[in-house]
């Protein structure tokens, strides 16, 4: 977790323009991590689509949902989402809630998502499932009462995704590069889960073979190799010419060799004919 609030404010900005630029965000869907110093509190955007956030547009909220300091900004109705889980699971350290249109047929359809490949076991031993009408009847489909908000969290229990019934999905980590790193590939896995019942059927992976796979897949080199591409990707898209957790490649020069003495005597010499 970053050591400053600003580095903090940064990275879940990056957090939000990555998960956009690989798909899983549009002009909805949101991220969040819990305060690098304060854990009562959390950062999130303001309400503004995630492709567009900067660190300028992060704010501080309580685990009510409110604004822990100050703040103009109009605010996400759905950050209840946030507040509910961050106060239900002190483990768990960032969050985002999207509708990737590769896990919405399984929200939809209530078919249980299982991990289907290696990485696809970074949804965790169960993926439960949430329909606000079980419990709510007729609503808005979104989630913006304290009510609403800690029967997700509930659903929710020790795992780390939820799918939430004709809405999307809610992905938690105890990190935020852990939370990235889940959602991504927990929608492949979605997307593949699909294609696998068209082709012919669904071989999931064994109960041992999820939980290697996760511990595997989990390992701080994995999460780090996969957060460097995602966010040299954006870079790129964005014109920018900084490599992640490099010098900007404007910055590194090349010296030529120097030329040796019987080279420049050639040279030399050519330039004098052409004369």
């Amino acid at each position: 977790m970053p050591d400053s609030l600003a580095a903090a404010r940064e990275v879940v900005a990056i957090a939000n323009r990555i998960l956009a630029n690989e798909g899983l965000l549009d002009a909805f869907g949101h991220v969040s991590m819990r305060h690098p110093a304060m854990p009562e509190r959390f950062l999130i955007s303001r309400h503004r689509a995630p492709e567009l956030v900067q660190p300028a547009d992060i704010v501080e909220l309580n685990l009510d949902g409110e604004p822990a300091v100050p703040t103009s900004f109009r605010l996400y109705g759905e950050r209840i989402i946030h507040a509910a889980i961050y106060a239900a699971r002190p483990d768990v350290m960032a969050i985002c809630h999207h509708h990737a249109p590769s896990v919405l047929p399984y929200a939809i359809a209530r078919v249980e998502l299982k991990p289907v490949y290696h990485l696809g076991a970074l949804m965790g031993p169960k993926v439960p499932y949430w329909d606000s009408h079980d419990e709510f009847g007729d609503t808005a489909l979104v989630v913006v009462t304290p009510e609403e908000g800690r029967s997700l969290a509930k659903a929710l229990g020790p795992y780390w995704m939820i799918l939430m019934g004709r809405h999307g999905a809610t992905v938690a980590g105890a990190s935020l590069r852990e939370m990235v790193f889940r959602t991504i590939f927990s929608s492949r896995n979605a997307e593949l889960q699909t294609q696998a019942k068209l082709v012919g059927g669904v071989n999931p992976l064994s109960p041992a073979e999820a939980a290697k796979a996760a511990a595997y897949n989990l390992r701080p080199a994995p999460m780090e190799r996969a957060w460097d591409y995602w966010a040299m990707r954006l870079a790129k898209k964005e014109g920018r010419e900084g490599a992640a957790g490099g010098k900007p490649a404007a910055a590194v020069k090349t010296k030529k060799p120097a030329a040796g003495k019987k080279a420049l005597a050639s040279r030399a010499t050519k330039r004098k004919k052409r004369r």
